[in-house]
């Protein structure tokens, strides 16, 4: 029965050092942090070891819930499993206790509201992305294929897709992709 703590940031130039200190002062005798967007479980191997590591009796410790996750249905499945396994959820800066029926109703309004704000910053983004192509300010990510040249390599030198890939180190469905835009 020992309290874990785990801590998350989105970006790599954000550090975790608050988190960390807030949940070592919450009594939290390990501490995992990773740098990963919490919008999906996806790639967070620090999440998934805290998880796997748990046993009944044990307390997970986060700052925030929208540290755990940014999905509700994320946040759900955590909540599932942790309760189904008799591991406890609480939150340093929130009044979450997962044991009552207002504490599970505090923590999926929680959730609710994380999952909102992940997707009214995407909209932002898209309505910032749309008025700077508008203005010809955002031009996109340069193509980082060269379409001419795997036709060419094919047409011309008579090579095949596999080696086309190989040689300009690129996946082979992009040399097919790339192939087919002629025929549509």
């Amino acid at each position: 029965m020992a309290i874990y703590g785990y801590a998350r940031v989105s970006t790599s130039d954000q550090n975790c050092e608050i988190q960390v200190a807030a949940l070592r002062a919450a009594g939290c005798s390990v501490v995992r942090e990773e740098k990963r967007s919490g919008t999906t479980r996806t790639g967070r191997e620090e999440l998934t070891t805290m998880l796997a590591f748990l046993r009944e009796g044990d307390t997970l410790m986060v700052t925030r819930i929208d540290r755990l996750a940014r999905s509700i249905g994320d946040l759900q499945d955590i909540v599932r499993d942790l309760r189904r396994r008799g591991v406890a959820l609480r939150a340093t800066e929130q009044p979450i206790d997962t044991s009552t029926a207002a504490g599970k109703a505090f923590l999926d309004m929680l959730g609710v509201f994380a999952e909102f704000e992940t997707n009214l910053r995407k909209e932002r983004q898209a309505e910032g992305i749309a008025k700077a192509k508008a203005a010809g300010v955002y031009k996109g990510r340069p193509p980082s294929i060269d379409a001419a040249e795997i036709k060419r390599l094919h047409s011309e030198e008579k090579i095949g897709p596999s080696d086309i890939a190989k040689r300009l180190g690129i996946a082979r469905a992009s040399v097919y992709r790339a192939l087919q835009a002629d025929t549509h």
